[in-house]
């Protein structure tokens, strides 16, 4: 066998070169008469599996390039990859059956296919039915080796996991998480959790709320003003997401067929265009514009350097809607009831949603979901026991206490009280870094632990949490893999900053069949 000219091939150092400089190669192979095997993927943690997947692959053709997914597309769930695109291309060079490694640009591998033009392209044996990819990218790498007459072959080779891998042999999650997640997996196999997501497919939701811009005002400390006892501060940069039940919105939309969110906003303020900016295409908004008061902002002032929030400043009119305001959401309600049937109520208590307002949301709504939250904007006068009447709610542990004047006391006989108070089937308590309790008429309680790795940013964790938790209760589905699901979801808020973006159900899915291998 010929190979390209490179005489420090056999230099794992030099085998990694960049996707331009792999095109070039593969060219002067094809000119050499050289056969062209191309293997991708996210290979984090290098394994015996991945060994005897590349051997194999290379006796496709002369010349086995490879590429590797860039940090920024590994969706596997928070704190991975465990290795940057740069070790796991060191890692992939050293192995003789590797000719070239380089990292990739793109999620997938269908642009590289078109640039690099390999005879054949290589999966493992598990990608051989392609409609059980749920990604798609399968059947899109195959459609880009049609192109110019290249193949896919399959390796029928043992498989491994990374995930299994780095999940029981190494600290990415404490043994209480292992534990769960080992006991989980046997009563649950993933093909029936995700088949909790897929069943919300055909759910057509409201969300309503509050619409709240989130602020963050990037800062630098520069010390103590030198007579007064006051953090003196330089301003940076400012980064402006939509919160509220804009992020619930968002949330929701990758998985159901139609969602509406019914929401108030400034009319003089200039922000319309913002919170359409800030919600995802298919989200219909309908807006209730309030001539006298803002839009909602939330302005945080952050210590960039630490990422310590320094102090909240709150912008907004918290009285309760009135006259045509009141009546404008009260017909909006009338017109949008009869066309959903699942309703998400997230009430952070500023004034929207009024005594007849949540009388009209539990007397008319198919499947009620409610979050009552306690902030500082409130003052804690904002409990869930406004809501007579609800399918499903969710709380935090501090606002479930403070709903049942009870500081001390065991969560469970709290969550019973609201079920019964407000006869719910389901209600979950989150308790941050504990996970979430959550109870059940027919199941009782079930404990999840929480399934985070690394935490950027707690805001959102608790939206996120109920956006995903009330499709899957309104679906019936077990509640442990309810809680499951929401503490997964809530594991990739955390890890990003404020609302930089939605969870998407593709990098979600991929996220939960890594959990649960």
């Amino acid at each position: 066998m010929t190979r390209p000219s490179n005489s420090n091939w056999q230099r794992s150092g030099d085998k990694v070169i960049a996707l331009e400089a792999l095109a070039d190669v593969t060219e002067n192979a094809r000119a050499c008469g050289q056969k062209i095997v191309h293997c991708h993927g996210v290979f984090d943690l290098l394994h015996v599996g991945h060994l005897r997947h590349l051997e194999a692959a290379r006796r496709f053709g002369d010349l086995l390039v490879v590429t590797v997914t860039p940090d920024a597309f590994v969706n596997k769930g928070p704190g991975r990859p465990a290795f940057s695109a740069e070790s796991r291309a060191e890692a992939l060079a050293a192995l003789a059956s590797v000719d070239f490694v380089a990292i990739n640009r793109w999620p997938t591998a269908v642009e590289t296919i078109g640039m690099l033009r390999p005879h054949a392209y290589a999966k493992g044996s598990e990608y051989a039915d392609k409609n059980a990819d749920r990604t798609g990218g399968i059947i899109d790498e195959e459609a880009a080796l049609s192109g110019h007459g290249g193949r896919l072959v399959f390796t029928d080779e043992a498989t491994y996991s990374s995930s299994h891998l780095l999940q029981h042999h190494t600290d990415m999650y404490s043994q209480e998480v292992r534990t769960f997640l080992g006991d989980f997996r046997e009563e649950y196999p993933s093909a029936e959790v995700l088949a909790a997501v897929d069943a919300a497919a055909s759910r057509r939701v409201l969300v309503i709320g509050e619409t709240i811009i989130d602020e963050y005002q990037y800062c630098d400390a520069i010390g103590k003003s030198s007579k007064e006892p006051t953090l003196a501060v330089k301003p940076y940069s400012v980064e402006r997401f939509g919160g509220g039940i804009l992020a619930v919105a968002n949330h929701v939309a990758p998985f159901c067929e139609q969602v509406t969110a019914l929401t108030a906003i400034g009319s003089q303020d200039g922000s319309r265009a913002f919170v359409e900016g800030a919600l995802a295409a298919s989200v219909q908004p309908r807006f209730i514009e309030l001539e006298h008061a803002p839009t909602i902002t939330k302005r945080r002032f952050i210590d960039r350097y630490f990422f310590h929030k320094l102090f909240e400043v709150y912008e907004m009119d918290d009285s309760e809607l009135t006259g045509p305001d009141e009546a404008a959401l009260l017909d909006a309600l009338d017109e949008a009831l009869p066309q959903h049937d699942v309703v998400i109520v997230v009430d952070y208590g500023h004034g929207l949603l009024t005594p007849r307002v949540v009388d009209k949301l539990t007397k008319q709504a198919p499947f009620l979901a409610v979050n009552a939250q306690s902030n500082a904007g409130n003052l804690g006068y904002n409990t869930v026991s406004k809501y007579p009447r609800a399918d499903y709610v969710t709380l935090a542990e501090n606002e479930l206490r403070l709903d049942s004047r009870d500081r001390h006391g065991p969560l469970p006989p709290l969550a019973r009280r609201v079920s019964e108070r407000c006869g719910a089937r389901t209600v979950a308590v989150t308790r941050g870094a504990q996970g979430c309790l959550l109870f059940d008429r027919s199941a009782g309680f079930v404990e999840v632990p929480a399934l985070a790795g690394t935490i950027k940013d707690r805001m959102g964790a608790g939206d996120t949490f109920m956006a995903i938790t009330a499709l899957t209760v309104a679906g019936e589905a077990p509640v442990a893999v309810s809680g499951f699901l929401g503490n997964a979801m809530a594991a990739g808020t955390v890890a990003t900053v404020g609302h930089r973006g939605c969870i998407d159900k593709a990098p979600f899915v991929r996220h939960v069949e890594c959990l649960l291998k």
